[in-house]
């Protein structure tokens, strides 16, 4: 039987700063570098003794295999890409969080790049996640597809998060997979809307998320239309611009509060801008819901602990990042295995009314009442 000598390295050696080859595993263990390949990667069985060597040397080299030439190979990168507007507040955490953890049970990690609200920013985002992971999740509203084409291979899995799809063909379009997974921000809005007005407001104000958002319009447009429909003017003073921060909602909250008739409910684009509206109301001495409701748009946690507890529309946060994932691993499996795309999804996620006390609904809401607002009767009563 043919034996291999086995050399073991010195402690001086190990302590060498010079990164350890798949070759010189392959030259410990006595075994070739397509043996090691195969047993490192599990890509085909391997005789135990064999194996044990092969991971022994590997760690007492303390190699690391080199996941770009992995990738040639396995055309797996192991990683997922993510570009966001922004990462501050908690909706970007529970965003992430979720996605966090559908990806890890499927071996994956992210990486993330943030804070890119202009076309040059996301196209630069967008070509550095080139060869690095195996899909991408992209929320940002200057993104279209002629930037998909321009900067990603074509064979790349996207999904975009609250995003306006692609137009068919635009771009090259066609021949990419793009998956887009939206909230129900209209239903959401309008529910809410209509649960003020059942509750006797006939002044409520809007105030908007960031300029250019699909967000912003659907939650606008959500808002116009309960108005439109319950018959109750709208008033153009009524309809203050934000940002989506905290810093937003306290701003057109003042603005609002100060006019001649102010408004006696807010309805804001988010959380954040609720919560900043919560606080523009204290400062001007105005009671929560007693002169003035205000309300939400998300259901972060942060929003049942604010003095009052605030309204708001849940979106899972956390599920609608883990789905994303799900959409995105699963193209990634298709694209890998040299399969052709399969037909893009169109999901939305859906939005239930949470009714606590900031909306003034009072003692005939529990702390945490949720309607759900597919229902036809949505923002007449809180369900319980």
């Amino acid at each position: 039987m043919k034996t291999f000598s086995r050399h073991v390295p010195s402690s001086a050696a190990l302590r060498s700063p010079v990164t350890a080859t798949i070759r010189d595993v392959a030259r410990m263990a006595g075994v070739s570098v397509a043996t090691v390949s195969r047993v490192l990667t599990g890509s085909a069985p391997a005789r135990d003794d064999t194996r044990a060597r092969i991971l022994e040397a590997a760690t007492a080299l303390r190699y690391t295999p080199n996941s770009a030439a992995r990738s040639l190979i396995t055309r797996r990168t192991g990683a997922l890409g993510v570009i966001l507007p922004d990462l501050h507040g908690e909706f970007f955490s529970e965003l992430l969080r979720g996605a966090d953890r559908a990806a890890q049970a499927e071996h994956h990690h992210l990486l993330v790049s943030s804070s890119h609200h202009d076309r040059e920013g996301i196209e630069a985002a967008l070509r550095s996640m080139r060869g690095r992971v195996d899909a991408l999740l992209v929320m940002s509203p200057e993104l279209d597809a002629e930037s998909l084409a321009a900067n990603l291979p074509a064979a790349l899995p996207v999904v975009l998060l609250n995003c306006d799809a692609p137009a068919s063909g635009a771009g090259g379009a066609e021949a990419r997979q793009v998956d887009v997974l939206a909230a129900d921000n209209f239903g959401g809005a309008r529910a809410m809307v209509r649960h003020l007005l059942a509750l006797g407001h006939t002044r409520v104000a809007h105030v908007a998320g960031a300029a250019r958002n699909l967000d912003t319009r659907e939650r606008l447009r959500g808002y116009r239309a309960a108005l439109r429909e319950s018959g109750v003017a709208r008033r153009a003073a009524y309809e203050a611009p934000g940002d989506f921060t905290e810093a937003g909602g306290h701003r057109a909250a003042l603005g609002l509060l100060a006019l001649a008739e102010p408004p006696t409910a807010i309805c804001c684009a988010n959380d954040a801008s609720a919560i900043g509206a919560l606080s523009a109301a204290r400062e001007l001495g105005r009671r929560v819901p007693e002169d003035v409701a205000v309300v939400g748009f998300d259901d972060v946690p942060m929003a049942r602990y604010v003095t009052p507890p605030l309204s708001t529309v849940r979106v899972a946060i956390d599920r609608f990042g883990a789905r994303a994932v799900e959409l995105a691993l699963g193209a990634a499996r298709r694209a890998a295995a040299g399969l052709p795309p399969r037909a893009p999804v169109r999901e939305t996620a859906p939005a239930e009314l949470v009714v606590r006390t900031s909306c003034g609904a009072g003692s005939r809401a529990p702390p945490d009442a949720v309607a759900d607002t597919s229902r036809a009767s949505l923002g007449t009563r809180p369900h319980t």
